[in-house]
């Protein structure tokens, strides 16, 4: 399973604001030219966040975008829920789905790999969940705290 470049060069934008002076705005070309991106693209991923309320856009001479919120508060989580839709790995554990919507066969009789997904799933919304904006900006490498898993029982030393 991989991520979308959407995904990817969204979260490095995001994390490029976050490392900025809070509040300032940041011209997109600034941030197209620190990550090594088309800023036409970023315009596509920018206009998505602005919608999903993690940024904001500021017009004028100074302008540019600046997080909604502060970098501590907004998760990757948060920014691929915006870019990629749910997190789930099939769209049977998908938030909101139904019952009689969770299968994709012609014959909804229980689906005996639907536990594996919904656990994947649930490990992957507390990992993205776990990490912020703020963890990712520093100038060191993050330190996180501990990532066992109690939904899939994975502990960091397996």
């Amino acid at each position: 399973m991989r991520l979308s470049t959407r995904a990817r060069y969204g979260v490095a934008a995001m994390c490029e604001l976050a490392g900025r002076e809070p509040g300032a705005a940041v011209p997109l070309r600034d941030i197209a030219a620190s990550q090594v991106l088309s800023e036409s693209y970023l315009e596509q991923l920018f206009l998505a966040l602005r919608r999903g309320g993690l940024v904001r856009s500021v017009r004028g001479a100074q302008g540019g975008y600046t997080l909604a919120r502060d970098a501590a508060e907004i998760t990757v989580g948060d920014v691929l829920r915006v870019l990629e839709g749910p997190i789930a790995p099939v769209p049977c554990v998908a938030p909101g789905v139904g019952r009689k919507d969770r299968c994709t066969r012609h014959s909804y009789q229980g689906c005996p790999t639907r536990p594996v997904w919904d656990r994947l799933a649930g490990c992957m919304a507390r990992v993205l969940d776990g990490i912020t904006l703020a963890d990712l900006a520093g100038d060191e490498e993050p330190v996180f705290p501990d990532q066992s898993c109690a939904v899939c029982r994975i502990t960091p030393d397996h």
